[in-house]
């Protein structure tokens, strides 16, 4: 096979092949960790073939799940269409139903949408969205476990947490992700909002240390980092 399939191979067998529950997060960020500028302005750090990348990422898994900044933000469809596969259900974490009423995954029906927002959340969305009520903790926010059950009791087991960084920092600390795609531009930004966020440690002994293999995605890279050993 040519290196390009055995690198698909690689990185996806370990998805698709997977039995239970699987939990995947995706961060596209510059050399220096940067995910976005100080405006929140993302549109590109990564080339064509890693948002290609992306793309295959939700073709695979049954939701994708954002934070309300990434929408209010970035006004992203998370649907496939750089590639064949059936769009995910798309799942918004809005604890204060924050959400922008022209979002595009509100009103373009190209997939099942959730919104999922506290009680003490109020407005209306567009006819065709779900909305989900879920308990938060003393913070005002959900804890990522409580949402990956509650997809669970949906039948939607593979999940996808694509953004942003407060969301996919949240779901790695709860020790909610099994892998961790990171896609690292060739760029240096020097400023702006940072991906992962974790509290701090003392030492490097306390930090992570996966196991990371590295692939080539046109001008980037992609760091596939195993947060949690398969089953089996």
């Amino acid at each position: 096979m040519a290196p390009e399939a055995v690198d698909l191979l690689s990185l996806f067998l370990p998805l698709v092949a997977r039995t239970g529950p699987l939990a995947i997060a995706q961060l596209g960020q510059s050399l220096d960790g940067r995910i976005a500028t100080e405006s929140g302005a993302s549109h590109y750090i990564n080339g064509l073939e890693a948002r290609t990348h992306l793309h295959r990422l939700r073709a695979v898994v049954d939701a994708v799940v954002v934070g309300v900044d990434t929408v209010n933000d970035d006004d992203p469809q998370l649907t496939v269409r750089h590639v064949a596969g059936h769009n995910p259900v798309r799942v918004v974490l809005d604890p204060r139903g924050r959400v922008r009423q022209r979002s595009q995954l509100l009103h373009d029906g190209a997939a099942r949408t959730v919104h999922v927002v506290s009680s003490a959340a109020g407005g209306e969305l567009a006819a065709g969205v779900q909305r989900v009520v879920l308990p938060v903790s003393a913070d005002g926010r959900f804890e990522p476990t409580v949402v990956l059950n509650w997809l669970q009791a949906q039948g939607l087991h593979r999940v996808l947490v694509e953004g942003g960084g407060r969301t996919v920092s949240a779901f790695m600390h709860a020790g909610g992700l099994d892998r961790l795609h990171l896609l690292v531009a060739p760029l240096v930004i020097g400023s702006g909002r940072p991906g992962l966020q974790l509290p701090p440690v003392s030492t490097l002994d306390e930090a992570l240390r996966p196991r990371c293999h590295s692939y080539r995605c046109g001008e980037d890279t992609i760091f596939d980092l195993e947060l949690r050993r398969s089953p089996g």
